[in-house]
């Protein structure tokens, strides 16, 4: 098995990085910080991964994409699952008050995700074969007042990954939409924990399980499918007045 990780430093990303070892699969990873890659590569080896390679990419510089992408590809020889995880979670706030702020995090959230997933697409179409899998967010099923910045962003990818499924059936390429909510990791160190929050080891079985069984819109942990329900279920007139 061969798989591509992109955003591989991430808490989540990491954990399904270390599953996939533990299944001695051959791994390239992607991420900015080159010393944290090595320090990842390092310990998926150690953890049962047949081969482990690597580059560092600023996925803003969506110019450098291809030849990433294209990297990947010759040193797997053929990817057959690639996972989008980079992401950032934004200051809402800044956002609203400052168009260049919101458009940085569009870009890191949004447009980067939709290039990466541009360039995969080719190589899957020349494949006839893959699983590409995108870490979206439960954030982008409804523009919720606290984070509608980052809920847009969410959200166009996960209407772009739905496009691309159709659009990819054809060629025995299959796409999932990973929706997480609430989980514990370096990204949200600033907020208060509770009982929805979740562990990235948990996601990452989520996720796993999701592409082995071939699903398409995942919610994890489950429960977040019913809450996210409720939520949109819920009159705009009274929505607009709820600050949750």
């Amino acid at each position: 098995m061969k798989i591509l990780l992109i955003g591989a430093t991430s808490a989540i990303a990491k954990a399904v990085g270390r599953l996939y070892a533990e299944r001695n699969a051959q791994l390239y990873l992607l991420a900015r910080n080159e010393e944290r890659l090595k320090e990842l590569a390092d310990d998926l080896t150690v953890r049962g991964a047949h081969a482990v390679d690597y580059h560092s990419l600023d996925f803003v510089h969506t110019q450098e994409h291809s030849s990433a992408v294209m990297g990947a590809q010759k040193s797997l020889g053929e990817i057959d699952i690639a996972l989008i995880c980079h992401g950032s979670l934004p200051d809402q706030e800044s956002c609203e008050s400052d168009y260049e702020k919101a458009e940085q995090e569009i870009n890191v959230n949004g447009l980067s995700v939709i290039s990466l997933c541009t360039e995969l697409a080719k190589i899957f179409k020349q494949q006839n074969s893959g699983t590409l899998a995108v870490i979206t967010s439960v954030a982008g099923d409804r523009g919720r007042q606290p984070n509608f910045i980052y809920g847009a962003a969410k959200s166009m990818v996960s209407t772009y990954l739905q496009g691309l499924r159709g659009k990819l059936l054809a060629y025995n390429v299959h796409v999932v939409d990973i929706r997480p909510g609430l989980v514990d990791s370096p990204m949200t160190a600033r907020f208060e924990k509770g009982p929805l929050w979740s562990t990235p080891e948990l996601v990452a079985n989520k996720i796993v399980r999701s592409i082995d069984s071939k699903k398409h819109t995942v919610y994890t942990p489950g429960y977040w499918r019913i809450i996210m329900a409720a939520v949109c279920s819920i009159p705009e007139l009274l929505f607009k007045r709820l600050k949750i």
